[in-house]
């Protein structure tokens, strides 16, 4: 039997009803997507680099009114590549929006990206030899125009917040509760006082405390090489004083409660500890923050909102 090749046809041509003009000729701000999934890979705060899922945006400006449309899957490709290729840095998110508008054919002037994760950092107990991890909601966006680059970092940061109103109510309440006690008590030894206060009649109110939310977003200037998420976060914990914990025993608890006393704040006196860190960061060109005290006390949130420029 005679086998007989048969000639391979020519694949037909894919339409490709993009590169058709517009029914309405008109130039866009902006043409992209948005919540892609992705994998970053960033630090983990002791010097080594983990890989989280992030949410991201991309988009580019349809600069060509008389385009349809914008080369989609290869701004796509553009970024799961670079994501491969490039570490978050202020250099490699600039390399790839460049790329980024490179790859849209003259199309594009512009470019902006969007990053979401949650970075995961270790943190050491307050008085004990253990160490968590806590993880801090993260936002990157990057927009590059005209050769410039403008870098916005935003993220949030939990705490305690005492309140200081409460706290000298309670005060009040047990040194009431003192005089009435020790009304007819005299002499008064500290070995009675010490007992009298390390018992249940020694306190007869307590302060209300709460867990509270700091959200930060700052704009960068653009002449550092990192991203100063750390150095943000470790500053801003330390002027508050009070960062909820991650592996606690008891000596971390009482060290903790030791903190909430001696940090009474209302949320604006939490606004100005955060104001005052970032007002005198070099590395940040203007800031606004928020915090937010989810009251125990009441059924809503007490808030304070804080911005600047620093020259």
């Amino acid at each position: 039997m005679n086998c007989m090749s048969t000639p391979s046809l020519p694949l037909p041509e894919l339409p490709d009803v993009a590169s058709h003009a517009p029914r309405l000729a008109r130039a866009l701000d902006w043409v992209g997507m948005e919540n892609i999934a992705l994998p970053v890979r960033i630090s983990d705060g002791v010097g080594g680099q983990l890989q989280v899922p992030a949410s991201i945006d991309l988009s580019v400006n349809l600069a060509d009114a008389e385009a349809r449309g914008i080369h989609m899957s290869r701004l796509y490709l553009q970024l799961q590549d670079g994501l491969a290729r490039e570490a978050i840095t202020p250099a490699g998110l600039r390399h790839l929006l460049q790329a980024c508008i490179g790859s849209q054919s003259g199309l594009a002037t512009q470019a902006r990206l969007k990053i979401r994760y949650e970075a995961l950092l270790q943190r050491r107990a307050l008085e004990s030899d253990n160490t968590g991890w806590k993880r801090y909601p993260v936002e990157i966006e990057a927009t590059l125009g005209n050769g410039h680059l403008q870098l916005a970092l935003a993220f949030s940061l939990d705490y305690s917040s005492t309140c200081p109103a409460s706290a000298a109510l309670s005060r009040q309440a047990n040194a009431e509760r003192f005089a009435a006690d020790f009304a007819a008590a005299r002499p008064l030894s500290p070995a009675v006082v010490h007992d009298w206060l390390a018992s249940e009649r020694g306190m007869a109110a307590t302060p209300h405390a709460q867990r509270s939310r700091a959200q930060v977003r700052v704009i960068l200037r653009p002449q550092f090489d990192e991203l100063p998420l750390l150095p943000l976060i470790d500053a801003l914990e330390d002027a508050l004083a009070t960062p909820v914990q991650t592996a606690v025993k008891r000596v971390d608890e009482q060290a903790f409660a030791r903190l909430n006393a001696e940090n009474l704040m209302f949320c604006e006196d939490a606004a100005r500890r955060v104001a005052s860190v970032l007002a005198m960061d070099a590395r940040v060109e203007s800031y606004d923050a928020s915090v937010s005290h989810f009251e125990s006390l009441h059924p809503h949130d007490a808030v304070a909102r804080v911005s600047g420029n620093n020259a």
